[in-house]
């Protein structure tokens, strides 16, 4: 049984998310600590429940999910694990981060492995399997775990809106796409957690929210 605690970090509120089963075992999902203070809950939480970090996961490498993964791998040793396609969106973090007033952001480290929507993610006695859902930016990934009913969706799917695709690498057609024949698709009862406010189940989205009327 898959537990997820939601850390809301920085100044777009961006939901980190903190996966873990009885093994105790744990992901960390999207880092998004940007203040020392943001780190210190993070570690503290994790310490305070006996965890032990054993994987680092992007499902896509805009500046507000990534600010913590120097962090956690200097912390921890994890390297992030995200599509090879997120790689050019994470080479340009540095150069617009000080623009938009981030001039403290810690550079992430690279992949040592890349994912695809034929891996398994394996932690504890739990496994997530991946969805391409590329359309918020180019390779993006959800995690999705059968067994729990747990998505964790990123900035795809929101409670009553989607991802933004105004962005370098967005395409609107392509999210609403990949929403409907890949999420949709999922069962109703399906919670999903997503990158920014609170969550929302599929069954939820699918009969209310505006952009799929």
């Amino acid at each position: 049984m898959i537990t997820v605690k939601t850390l809301t970090f920085n100044a777009y509120s961006e939901n980190t998310y903190i996966l873990f089963d009885e093994t105790k075992e744990c992901v960390i999902i999207d880092p998004g600590m940007y203040e020392g203070y943001e780190q210190n809950e993070l570690v503290t939480y994790i310490k305070d429940n006996g965890l032990k970090p054993v994987l680092l996961l992007n499902t896509h490498c805009h500046l507000d999910h990534v600010f913590g993964n120097k962090f956690v791998d200097d912390t921890y040793g994890l390297k992030p694990q995200f599509h090879e396609g997120e790689l050019p969106v994470l080479n340009a973090v540095p150069s617009y981060a000080p623009s938009m007033g981030f001039t403290k952001y810690q550079v992430s480290p690279l992949p040592e492995r890349y994912l695809t929507d034929q891996d398994t993610i394996i932690f504890g006695n739990s496994s997530l399997s991946i969805i391409f859902a590329p359309g918020h930016s180019p390779a993006h990934l959800c995690f999705y775990s059968a067994a729990d009913h747990t998505l964790m969706g990123g900035d795809v799917l929101f409670q009553g809106s989607i991802g933004r695709t105004d962005l370098p690498g967005g395409n609107h057609q392509q999210l609403i796409q990949n929403i409907s024949q890949k999420l949709f698709v999922l069962p109703n009862e399906t919670k999903v957690y997503p990158g920014h406010g609170p969550a929302t189940t599929i069954g939820y989205e699918k009969q209310h929210n505006p952009f799929f009327k």
